[in-house]
This record gives C-alpha cells, structure tokens and sequence, in this order.
C-alpha cells in the first residue's frame, strides 16, 4: 500500500528540519565532543606531588566498605595521604568493619556520625564534615561502592594540579557484565562523561561525578561549602562544581590509571531510580550548561522522528546522504572517545545504543519534574 504524500511544500520542510537537526548535531561532534575525542594531556614540566585527603561517606555499606576500602588503602603514593571515611549513622556492622581496618591501615581516619543534621537532607552534611576535617589541601573524592581501577589513582589524578589547577574531573566507570542492561548503563555514563568532560575542555565546566572528582579544599571554604544548595538531598557533585568551576580552574583526567570502577544497577528499577535522583538535580544549573545541554537532547530525540518522516515524503536521495554524513562523523567521535575511556567494547553497538537514547529520554524526561527525596540512601 502506498503511503499518503504531503504536499511537496511540507515534504521540504521536514527535510529541512531534518537537516537543521543534523547540524546541530554536527556542531556539537565537531565543537564539543571531539575535543574529547582527540584529547591529549599536555606534557609538564615537572612532576610534583601534593599531600591528598582522600574522603568517602557512606551508610550501611559494611559489604561495600569491605570489598573497595582496600583498594584506596593499598594505593601505591609516596607522599603524605589520609584517607577518610565518614560512617554517617550506619545501622549495619559498617563501624566494627571500619575499626578492623584502622588497625592495619594507619592512614584510615574514621568519623563516627550518630545524629542526622536538621534541614540539610542527603549526603552533604556528612561530606562538609569529612572535607572541613580533611588535613590536606587537595581533596579527592569518591563513594563506598567504588574501586580505584589501579593502584596509581591517588596518583595519576593529583598529577593534574597544578597553580591555576582547582578542580580536576575523573570518570567513573562501571564493571562489564554480561547483558543489555549493563550495556545501557555504561553507554548512558560514557554519554554524560563524553559531555561534562567535552565541554570542560571547551571551557564550559558544568558538573563532575561524585564517584571519582578532585577538588582543592579552599574552593569548598570559600564556596561556603554546599550553603547556595542546602535544602537540596543531591547535587554534592554535580551542583557544586557547577557553581564553582570555570575555564581557567578546572581540568579532566582521562588517564586510564585515574578511573574507578563501581558495579551498576542489577535491575531496571535500581537504574531507574538511580538515574531519577541525578536528573532532579540538573533543572538547577546555570542557565548556559542548562540551554547547551537542552539543545543537544533535543536535536537527539527529534533525530529519528524527522529521519523517517523525511524518508517516508522526501526525495531519499537527499535524505540518506545527510544521515551518512552524521554518521560517519560520529562513528568516529565515539570510536575515539570510546577508546579514551577505556569503553571502546560498546562501539560495534553503537548504532543500537544511540536509537536508544530517543527511548531513553522518554523514559527519565518526567524526573525533571519530581521532588527529590530527602535521603541520599
């Protein structure tokens, strides 16, 4: 059966937004992304190390503590280091864990929390007090559930300071597992790194993740800590370094030494619910990160829809070339940056993941909306 034809007029014009799209789309590859893509670390000079407090807040995460704690204990730094953990009102056998520890690992310091803070909900009370005990300068920060990938984090991630250096941006990746899932959630977490990492580099810093990020303690005194964002349970990364970070201060890490590693979600609930607490905090960024990352999610989900409507009452031969040239470029902007986050697996998957995301939006788009909740476990 034939389809219905529109007008030639009306064929035209969704080729034609078709193609505004694609440009969009290309802008952001060829301006943002591939800065990532083809990123190199600048040689130094020297190769000073700094004192580092190492700082991890966590709740009823005795399990966790056992497996990942080790493996910020056992890194592998010659200068003076702490490590931190904020046991913040834990129910479960996280203190006797924590107390085994300390007597085989000096550089543990342990903070006991036994009362929750009145009006300052989530993880931030915990952190400000792990931060403001801290004995070092830089601060690296990471969670319960995450493992350095290598014992040279510490190292490789304080390697980035340097006079004009105050925040330094790490990935936190996830274990490859067997199944669609994890696919999905990996592909999403190079996705949000291939942007705030992008536009860091183009001198557009707008958040960094909690599980592996650095930042020099003076920057949280001078920001008054979290006071701008109190009230709300999440954005101790995110929303901090979104009000503090800027073109001259902030560098990213994509050395493969410097990542940590977490185990992700089992089920589509977990995930669903994980990602739901991260996007009710992304309607406070400033306005520029705000409107850089609408367009681009936007020019995402209309991408398919006017591809295949400017397939179906369009000339073909237009239509097809247009999408060949976004996608050659794009194969190779994921093919490199895939590389350089150590996900390059997930490139022959690519094409299916990237139709994913329309779904994908779709699915989280009503978290923009919602409350967050008062607790950050």
């Amino acid at each position: 059966m034939d389809l219905p034809k529109l007008p030639g007029q009306w064929g035209l014009i969704l080729f034609i937004a078709f193609c505004v799209i694609v440009f969009i789309q290309l802008f952001y590859y060829l301006f943002f992304f591939a800065r990532l893509a083809f990123f190199r670390h600048p040689p130094r000079a020297d190769s000073q190390t700094h004192p580092v407090s190492v700082i991890i807040c966590a709740r009823d995460e005795a399990g966790n503590l056992t497996k990942n704690l080790p493996g910020a204990l056992l890194q592998k730094y010659p200068t003076t280091h702490e490590v931190i953990v904020v046991n913040d009102n834990s129910y479960d056998e996280s203190k006797y864990v924590l107390e085994e520890l300390k007597k085989e690992f000096k550089q543990l310091q342990v903070i006991e929390l036994i009362q929750e803070a009145k009006g300052i909900p989530g993880k931030k009370f915990p952190l400000s007090i792990g931060i403001k005990s801290a004995k070092h300068e830089i601060i690296l920060l990471t969670d319960a559930d995450c493992v350095p990938a290598t014992e040279n984090w510490i190292q490789s991630m304080q390697e980035k300071y340097d006079e004009h250096t105050e925040i330094v941006l790490g990935y936190g990746g996830y274990y490859k597992l067997p199944g669609l899932l994890n696919k999905l959630i990996r592909w999403e977490t190079f996705m949000t790194a291939l942007q705030y990492m992008s536009f860091a580099l183009a001198g557009l810093p707008y958040m960094g993740v909690g599980r592996n990020l650095s930042y020099k303690r003076g920057v949280f005194i001078r920001q008054k800590g979290f006071s701008a964002h109190h009230h709300i349970p999440g954005g101790d990364d995110d929303l901090f370094i979104n009000a503090v970070a800027n073109k001259k201060n902030t560098k990213i890490n994509t050395d493969k030494n410097s990542f940590t590693l977490s185990h992700p979600a089992k089920s589509w609930k977990q995930w669903r619910k994980q990602k739901q607490r991260h996007y009710t905090t992304s309607k406070y960024y400033k306005f520029s990160g705000k409107f850089l990352l609408g367009l681009y999610t936007l020019s995402q989900f209309l991408f398919y829809p006017l591809f295949l409507v400017a397939l179906l009452y369009f000339h073909w031969q237009w239509v097809l070339p247009v999408l060949g040239l976004r996608l050659i470029i794009q194969s190779i902007i994921y093919y490199k940056a895939l590389q350089k986050l150590g996900e390059k697996d997930l490139f022959p998957y690519f094409l299916f993941l990237d139709v994913w995301m329309f779904f994908y939006y779709i699915i989280f788009a009503p978290s923009l909306f919602k409350k967050p909740k008062p607790t950050w476990k």
